[in-house]
């Protein structure tokens, strides 16, 4: 059987057979199942108060992707899986992070969530992730809460995270400004509405003072605030050796600024909020020279894994990868080490397989997890602003 008559598109006499084997060549094409994937959600700060804390986590969470992806894949019961990102941007706001959660876990159905790397934004987004029984990995959530059961204070059966904790980083800070810096007295100025800060200026209180330090003033501001005046006044009417300054990345430089206007001239000691190159852009002062704070990691002091890492996503942004990046890398790797080992697509079996990890050598360093535990024991390093750029000092083992 033959079409009789021209087509619109000037097509005669095709035969009746071979359209309707085309025709159904193609509903059988379009009606085969998609070639299975790993979805792996990114809850990140990509617009709001940091956004280049979000840009680091996507873009090594990307880097992983495609490597993997070139390779074939996350092996899964002898068969490798490509691996699908969902990104979704937190605004690093906790309500939008709990949010964000729930779409990644709920509606676009990924089977790990890597993120948020706020504590503000981490622990509401891991209350989701318990709640629904997706593993969730922070990679730079240094907050006890994040990990930690809001009511019977036990660790979360399916949050963990890839950094060290405020427990860890506040004492390595107060042994360094009074063994390193011999400094007898501190103030600390702080945010009073975000959870990291706060928990880092409790513990470091408690820490230096433990050392034989005394805190002789502990001023407070809000999110958003743009004028410190009034605290860093009574700041320089305490007189102490050191000032630290739990702040992150924007916020620092403005406050340095504003202290040494007013004739402070004490050093500044910083937590790992200050490890974005951004602070070092936005200190055209240089009022930040000179000062030091705790990291996760140093391009200065990488191991050979860590420095094809640096090669890796240099030649692939243009810059080298912050603490973010590293850690949120590692974080990727333990996140597809969990899937692999489980063997299957299946949440409940990869959560196990992630609790199951008792050591891990990263980019960051070497993990331990301990049994029951989701915070790794694993070192930190001090670094120092100095000459426009961040300069390794000294690891600290735990």
């Amino acid at each position: 059987m033959y079409f009789a008559n021209p087509s619109p598109l000037g097509l005669r006499s095709i035969p009746f057979a071979i359209v309707a084997l085309t025709i159904g060549s193609l509903l059988v094409t379009s009606c085969q199942p998609a070639k299975p994937s790993v979805k792996i959600g990114i809850n990140a700060e990509l617009t709001g108060e940091m956004p280049a804390v979000g840009a680091s986590c996507k873009q090594a969470a990307q880097l992983f992707a495609e490597q993997v992806n070139k390779d074939g894949g996350i092996m899964v019961g002898g068969t490798k899986l490509p691996v699908e990102l969902s990104v979704v941007d937190n605004s690093c706001k906790a309500d939008q992070s709990a949010a964000a959660a729930q779409r990644l876990i709920s509606q676009n159905g990924v089977l790990v969530m890597v993120g948020p790397d706020a504590s503000s934004c981490a622990i509401p987004a891991g209350e989701l992730a318990e709640s629904l029984g997706c593993l969730m990995i922070s990679p730079w959530s240094t907050n006890p809460k994040t990990t930690q059961d809001t009511q019977t204070g036990k660790p979360k059966k399916n949050v963990f995270r890839a950094c060290f904790t405020d427990r860890f980083e506040s004492p390595v800070l107060a042994a360094f400004a009074t063994k390193n810096l011999h400094a007898k007295t501190a103030a600390i100025l702080y945010d009073v509405t975000s959870e990291a800060p706060t928990s880092q200026s409790a513990l470091f209180k408690e820490a230096f003072e433990k050392a034989g330090g005394k805190v002789v003033s502990m001023e407070t501001y809000s999110t958003g605030d743009r004028d410190f005046s009034a605290q860093l006044t009574k700041i320089r009417e305490s007189a102490p050796d050191i000032i630290y300054l739990p702040a992150p990345y924007n916020d620092t430089p403005l406050i340095a600024a504003q202290a040494r206007q007013l004739g402070i001239k004490a050093p500044f000691l910083g937590s790992d909020a200050w490890s974005s190159p951004d602070i070092i852009k936005l200190d055209t002062g240089k009022n930040l020279e000179g000062s030091y704070f705790c990291n996760h990691y140093s391009t200065e002091a990488a191991t050979p894994k860590a420095k094809q890492f640096i090669a890796d996503y240099t030649a692939r942004y243009g810059n080298a990868p912050d603490d973010v990046a590293a850690l949120t890398y590692d974080a990727m790797v333990l996140a597809s080490q969990s899937i692999s080992s489980a063997g299957k697509v299946d949440r409940t079996a990869v959560r196990d397989a992630m609790a199951a990890t008792r050591t891990f050598d990263g980019v960051t360093g070497h993990f331990v997890y301990p049994e029951g535990s989701r915070d790794p024991e694993k070192s930190a390093v001090i670094m120092q602003i100095k000459d426009g750029g961040f300069h390794w000092v000294s690891t600290v083992e735990p």
